[in-house]
């Protein structure tokens, strides 16, 4: 899930249609490629095993897939880094070929992209749960458990302007007066079924209504300035975001809590091939020392230092498994 930090939950979906038009939806390697390492000790849980670890093109997915290939390199295993892949249907499509072996992707994408679903499951568990069970029985596909990260939608404010306003949630804002209930979002978020409008009403506070938020209160912008419109506080107090964007603490903003629940919860998730788990069981423990770290502040600074700072996703997963001991 973008183009704000590269990916946007929606984009990958019209990624799939587009891509699947494209000659064979090939995999491509994204520039560089991961560190080679060992794990602390020189332990080889993997040796003699062969996997290809892939990724979407977006800078959160690569930088999951450098942070799986060089970890799982450094456990022994001979890896193959066809990160990076266009769109989502290719990495995707190579999983399900069985051209490769491990795939980040997100519960959200994988109940309402891939399953067709529009049931909306608030708890992270039991969407989860749902993905794996399906993806099992119709693909052998293992969703291991999910880190602690949710690359969701969520609304911003600055800093300043929410201990002004004194919001922490979408509650809050609701409970505002109607002058300050002023937003900015992306048109395509302003009319997806699952976006904007029906958010409101779940808050009741209904758009194009002189009680709830008139249309006067919501600018419509390209997804990149709302997040800048939004740390400036002008022309909205309130924007869309992703909480996982790096942009999130660069420009010091406040994700309000989502506490009616409306949106589905996208956790990320490391999908192995069934025959691959199966053969090298040892991979569920080694990835998830790898999940169990992630979390939304960490996602951001590692999104930020790639989105903002340039460094390679390469050396930004290499540095990060390196600060946490993880290899040496």
């Amino acid at each position: 899930m973008s183009s704000p930090h590269a990916r946007l939950v929606t984009l990958l979906s019209a990624c799939v249609a587009t891509m699947s038009m494209l000659t064979g939806c090939g995999l491509v390697s994204s520039s560089g490629t991961f560190h080679h390492t060992r794990l602390p000790g020189g332990e080889q849980p993997l040796d003699g095993a062969k996997l290809v670890v892939t990724s979407k093109s977006f800078t959160e997915g690569v930088l999951l897939g450098k942070i799986t290939a060089t970890y799982l390199a450094a456990a022994g295993a001979e890896v193959t880094d066809m990160t990076g892949a266009p769109g989502s249907a290719s990495s995707r499509q190579a999983q399900l070929n069985g051209d490769a072996d491990v795939l980040w992707e997100y519960t959200g994408t994988g109940w309402v992209n891939y399953h067709n679903e529009t049931e909306t499951i608030s708890d992270p568990k039991e969407l989860w749960k749902r993905v794996h069970d399906v993806e099992k029985r119709d693909h052998n596909l293992e969703w291991l458990p999910p880190a602690n990260f949710n690359d969701t939608y969520a609304f911003g404010a600055s800093t300043p302007n929410a201990e002004r306003l004194n919001v922490k949630s979408l509650s809050d804002v609701a409970a505002l007066p109607v002058p300050d209930r002023t937003f900015c979002v992306d048109d395509e978020f302003f009319s997806r079924s699952d976006g904007f409008i029906p958010m409101l009403q779940k808050y009741g506070i209904p758009y194009n209504d002189p009680d709830g938020v008139p249309a006067g209160n919501v600018t419509r912008m390209d997804a990149g300035v709302v997040y800048t419109a939004t740390a400036k506080g002008a022309p909205c107090n309130f924007g869309m975001i992703y909480t996982t964007d790096g942009r999130v603490k660069n420009l010091n903003l406040v994700a309000l809590d989502d506490d009616k629940k409306f949106f589905l919860p996208y956790s990320g998730t490391a999908v192995v091939r069934g025959a691959i788990i199966d053969q090298y069981p040892q991979i569920r423990t080694l990835l998830a020392t790898i999940s169990e770290r992630l979390t939304d502040e960490l996602m951001q600074d590692l999104n930020g230092r790639v989105d903002i700072d340039g460094e390679d996703p390469a050396d930004v997963a290499y540095d990060w498994l390196r600060s946490e001991k993880l290899v040496e």
